[in-house]
């Protein structure tokens, strides 16, 4: 169903089409909400039909006409189902954030082939398959592919081998496709690398789990606190613009100083 209002006149991505996976909470709605403001139409996705009511009121919020589409980013037919959507409503897709992402915190010890499936299915092979079937359906010029990749993939911390992997995965898949499909496709592809961010998620981890996050978070050089979610989607937005057409192949890490590469 078509949800919101119309567009206000003069906004930089006036008419625009914006799939967001992973987008009904977190930084993904906040992705959402910061491109919906500057003129976008958004395609919010969840991956259950529990949360459909909320991803609904999420895009009602909306100062453009946006829809939320239930389809699952870790199995095979979702990432599909998600573009037939946003084609279906929309005709076309001039930007991609590839947003949906799980992580596992354990011993590596601990780590298991369940766990390799949830991480490398959703994390790894939901961007490949969702970007790959996005390619069709981008215009020949000015589009614009955004990977949401995470310090884990190139910090390396402790428990987080399969999460640290496949976000690596996708560090990867945007040095790759950022020489591969611009030529082809008339796109850029960029990434975004989020700290420690104050997320729904961390809010309700408890203070077991802020206590050991503290000494992480107090190393990061602007301040010592959680990113918010509105900065990392101001990082993705920027590389969104039409002037960012001549950035290409640049991982932006949107942690405070966190980790400088």
């Amino acid at each position: 169903m078509l949800i919101g209002s119309t567009e206000t006149a003069g906004q930089t991505l006036q008419g625009k089409v914006a799939v967001v996976s992973g987008s009904s909470s977190g930084i993904g709605a906040e992705i959402g909400r910061e491109l919906a403001s500057r003129g976008a139409h958004v395609v919010l996705n969840y991956p259950f039909l529990s949360l459909g009511e909320a991803a609904d009121k999420l895009a009602a919020g909306f100062v453009t006409d946006s829809i939320a589409v239930e389809a699952d980013m870790s199995t095979t037919d979702g990432p599909k189902r998600l573009v037939d959507a946003a084609v279906k409503q929309f005709g076309k897709i001039d930007i991609l954030v590839n947003n949906a992402a799980l992580a596992v915190n354990k011993p590596f010890e601990e780590q298991t082939l369940d766990d390799w499936d949830l991480l490398v299915n959703l994390n790894g092979r939901g961007t490949f398959l969702l970007t790959q079937n996005t390619l069709a359906h981008l215009p020949k010029q000015g589009s614009r592919i955004v990977n949401i990749v995470s310090i884990s993939a190139r910090e390396a911390p402790a428990m987080q081998t399969i999460y640290a992997g496949s976000k690596g995965m996708v560090d990867s898949f945007t040095k790759v496709w950022a020489k591969e499909l611009p030529p082809k496709y008339g796109c850029t592809v960029n990434a975004v690398s989020p700290g420690p961010t104050m997320t729904e998620g961390f809010a309700q981890a408890g203070e077991a789990f802020m206590a050991e996050m503290r000494p992480v978070i107090e190393k990061t050089p602007v301040g010592s606190r959680l990113g918010s979610t509105a900065e990392i989607a101001y990082a993705v937005a920027f590389l969104c613009e039409p002037r960012a057409s001549w950035i290409n192949g640049a991982h932006l890490m949107a942690n405070g100083g966190l980790y400088i590469d």
